[in-house]
């Protein structure tokens, strides 16, 4: 792949990872005084950063891959070099510079929040660099989150919504018109203004990697006895928990990663998102992406494809594809690191418990033996997820369906690492915590009585549930 330099960027993402692995003080600005009756999210925990660093007991050579992978993970890419036609991921167009919080292979920055991390990346488009005509969407801002844009539905000729024909896919933000280093593709940005009048548009944020290699490798079996015992918990309980397993549909196999577990592999995420968010083509997605529904005009089809690719003339770790360098660097790292136990947080573990969360949201399973690394053998992958899609109901439908998942079943997210989280939920529409909880709760939602025992709880009884999980 030819890159541009990009200096600043990376130097600023060594910064990054220097500040966040010393201390993230700055986070505490976001913590608020439990002052009224109404329980308070007290926001990112105060302390140093708990992820972003990688497993212990890597090999030279793994520690070579991970490092390798992690400056690719960085690296901006240009037109010539593979960027778009389209991409979602602004000015840095390096997919660190979504997966930033609270450090590299997390989910959405925000300046408010982390300063020194920056703004959402999509707000921040540089109209001179390039002399890219793009204009920033509605929905994004510097303070919000990092955004993709699906479609539910096509559109009639007469720009209707075409009830019968399900879109879903993704809709990227910004293209390369105008740019200097472009000149043969010309193509419109979406017309955001109507999708948004027709509720037609639906949103993703970034899903953090960090422990990824754990989850990867937690064995089929494993999952399916712990949903066994699960919904015996839940029927034993009255709760009408129903999950099921999103299986790929060429193996049969049970996928696990993204909003709605739809990815088998830490490699087809990765490739996926390569040629869904950068535009980039690979081994895995050889061929270039129009926007859903349309076709490319020839000028836009600059380079031979796949413009990703392993290197077997190559020596040493450039051998490896772009995309195969991104799982290796997700695959090693570490999980978060929780905060300190404190009486609170304990007691806030045990409500959440007895309320029914743990019911979807497992906090231990053990990972199979590996071959990739010993470090992710036979290991306690303390999660906080079943991995299993669940019903959510219409308030948190999206009305997109992904392999076996349909339009309001999603993965019960990994709440590891939730803690320094800013943006909650598949589109971040709340950076509130105990409003995330609340959200679970509509007609068709599995989580309904689990919210009803919730908010049946005392306010000492919310308020340690919500510190405990600002401690993971």
């Amino acid at each position: 792949m030819n890159q541009e330099t990009g200096l600043s960027f990376r130097q600023r993402l060594a910064i990054l990872f220097f500040i966040l692995a010393v201390s993230s003080a700055a986070a505490g600005a976001l913590g608020q005084q439990d002052s009224s009756d109404e329980v308070i999210d007290p926001g990112p925990r105060i302390g140093g950063v708990g992820a972003g660093g990688f497993l212990m007991g890597l090999t030279d050579a793994q520690q070579a891959q991970a490092n390798d992978g992690a400056m690719r993970f960085v690296e901006p890419e240009t037109f010539t070099g593979g960027l778009g036609p389209f991409y979602n991921s602004g000015t840095q167009r390096a997919c660190g510079g979504c997966h930033a919080q609270p450090n590299v292979g997390g989910s959405s920055p925000s300046a408010s929040a982390y300063p020194y991390i920056g703004p959402n990346p999509q707000a921040t488009v540089d109209y001179n660099a390039y002399s890219a005509t793009n204009v920033i969407p509605p929905f994004i801002s510097a303070d919000g989150p990092v955004r993709e844009m699906r479609l539910v539905y096509f559109h009639k000729p007469n720009g209707n919504l075409n009830l019968n024909a399900p879109d879903g896919g993704v809709h990227d933000l910004y293209n390369v018109t105008g740019r200097t280093d472009n000149t043969t593709c010309t193509l419109p940005q979406p017309n955001f203004a109507q999708e948004l009048a027709q509720g037609n548009a639906i949103f993703r944020i970034p899903t953090p990697v960090f422990g990824a290699g754990l989850i990867e490798n937690i064995d089929d079996g494993t999952i399916l006895a712990n949903q066994a015992a699960s919904q015996a918990a839940a029927a034993a309980a009255g709760i009408p928990i129903a999950g099921q397993v999103n299986r790929n549909g060429n193996d049969g196999t049970i996928s696990r990663f993204g909003w709605k577990a739809q990815n088998k592999s830490l490699l087809i995420f990765a490739g996926e998102a390569y040629n869904v968010e950068d535009g980039v083509t690979n081994e895995l997605f050889p061929t270039q992406r129009p926007t859903p529904g349309t076709t490319l005009p020839p000028g836009c089809l600059v380079n031979a494809t796949p413009e990703d690719r392993s290197n077997p003339e190559s020596a040493g770790v450039a051998v490896n594809s772009d995309v195969t360098a991104f799982a290796a660097f997700m695959r090693m790292l570490a999980p978060p690191t929780p905060a300190a136990p404190t009486a609170q947080t304990l007691a806030g573990q045990q409500t959440f418990s007895n309320i029914g969360c743990a019911l979807c949201h497992t906090p231990t399973m053990t990972t199979a033996q590996s071959t990739e690394a010993a470090a992710l053998s036979g290991v306690p992958a303390n999660l906080y997820s079943d991995l299993l899609i669940h019903n959510m109901g219409d308030k948190l439908a999206d009305g997109v369906s992904q392999g076996g998942a349909n339009g309001q079943q999603f993965r019960s997210a990994p709440l590891w690492g939730v803690g320094q989280r800013v943006f909650f939920l598949h589109d971040g529409r709340t950076s509130d915590l105990a409003e995330a909880i609340r959200q679970h709760k509509s007609h068709g939602s599995e989580a309904n009585q689990v919210i009803d025992n919730f908010e049946n709880l005392s306010h000492r009884d919310k308020k340690n549930l919500l510190l405990f999980l600002r401690s993971l």
